[in-house]
């Protein structure tokens, strides 16, 4: 799918930030049950997904959306029907943080029925937010307002596998567009791209079933 270079920094990072969500709750799902899949190679992926997804949505629910229905009133109730689907998606990520992995006591089995739950409950979560979102944030979302949103969540996200987040972010988006991303990272950050590239190299093709 081509997207225009002319879609707001707004759309381009909440896109990618989906596309994220996607490929990561998928490939958890799918190496749950990979025996080569290293539990604590596991436990780092779920661990990321259930704090970046809990917090993707937290922003949401308790910053942008406000900030749309101040603009566009209108827009308030299909908002709140995505916040009811925040709080299902909760739930789903209560039951995928409690699951204990082990290999001798049914982890895999039921980290894989936990994850299945999170994907699709994400995918579907997002088929019905994204119509209803991208325009809102073309509309009704100032670049500036954007801009002070964007550095708020960055500083607010808990550092918990940071370097998958960046793994990700290469793959589903062009290097222009994750070189946008990342501009917003604090300086102190910046020097360990590289080597949390590598790190995430490394883990995504373990995860898959590749050899390192």
């Amino acid at each position: 799918m081509n997207h225009s270079p002319q879609e707001p920094m707004s759309v381009v990072e909440t896109r990618l930030a989906h596309e994220v969500h996607r490929v990561a709750t998928a490939l958890l799902a799918e190496a749950a049950v990979r025996p080569s899949a290293p539990l604590g190679t596991l436990a780092q992926l779920r661990d990321f997904l259930v704090v970046n997804l809990r917090h993707h949505h937290e922003t949401e629910d308790e910053d942008l959306w406000p900030q749309i229905v101040a603009t566009s009133p209108a827009a308030a109730d299909a908002l709140k029907d995505l916040s009811a689907e925040h709080e299902r998606l909760d739930e789903a990520l209560d039951a995928l943080a409690a699951v204990v992995l082990s290999d001798d006591d049914g982890g895999r089995p039921a980290l894989h029925e936990a994850a299945l739950a999170v994907r699709d409950t994400v995918h579907s979560h997002l088929a019905h937010e994204e119509p209803i979102l991208f325009p809102a944030l073309r509309e009704h979302v100032t670049p500036e307002y954007w801009a002070d949103f964007s550095q708020r969540v960055i500083a607010t996200t808990p550092p918990v596998a940071g370097h998958l987040m960046i793994g990700f972010l290469d793959e589903v988006g062009t290097p222009e567009e994750v070189g946008l991303m990342l501009a917003a990272l604090p300086e102190p950050v910046r020097p360990l791209l590289p080597a949390m590239r590598r790190q995430a190299a490394d883990d995504l093709r373990t995860l898959r079933g590749a050899e390192a």
